[in-house]
């Protein structure tokens, strides 16, 4: 059994810990700095936003959902704002049991009470379970997309 609530201060250290599992390429300080913003503020930035946990019978963080609203997303009418899953991740050994589930609706209901009639998330293109999990959901593929970069050497002169 699980139960969803909203995250608490206390909280922190399990969220950032979980936070570091799916965004290993961040650190602890940064994750500990965006938590802490949501929890205090209730805002990412300039909008609205809220991290929802799951707690395992023994009380213990077993899952996170982050979401927020944003002023676009792909695939969305642009004249509104739109409930975001910036970040969600349940525990490995907890998986299939719901508890993603539980958090999306309750990311939902949280995002409707925001106004929203449209929510949006995304995911890497090779992550396939994410891909699943949304699709089970409800959520529909509006765009793939590869991003590039390049790394620009400095030629002498001016």
């Amino acid at each position: 059994m699980h139960r969803i609530r909203m995250a608490q201060t206390g909280d922190c250290a399990s969220l950032v810990a979980m936070r570091l599992i799916l965004w290993p390429q961040s650190s602890s300080d940064e994750e500990t700095e965006q938590v802490q913003a949501v929890l205090s503020t209730g805002m990412s930035g300039t909008l609205p936003a809220a991290i929802l946990v799951a707690e395992g019978d023994d009380g213990a963080l077993i899952g996170f959902l982050a979401v927020g609203l944003r002023s676009h997303a792909d695939g969305c009418d642009t004249l509104r704002p739109v409930g975001f899953i910036e970040g969600w991740y349940v525990d490995s050994a907890c998986r299939g049991r719901g508890i993603g589930r539980d958090l999306v609706r309750t990311a939902e209901d949280w995002s409707r009470r925001q106004g929203c009639v449209e929510m949006a998330s995304d995911a890497l293109i090779d992550n396939e379970e994410s891909h699943r999990a949304h699709q089970a959901l409800g959520f529909e593929v509006v765009d793939r997309c590869v991003h590039f970069r390049k790394t620009l050497q400095i030629r002498g002169g001016k």
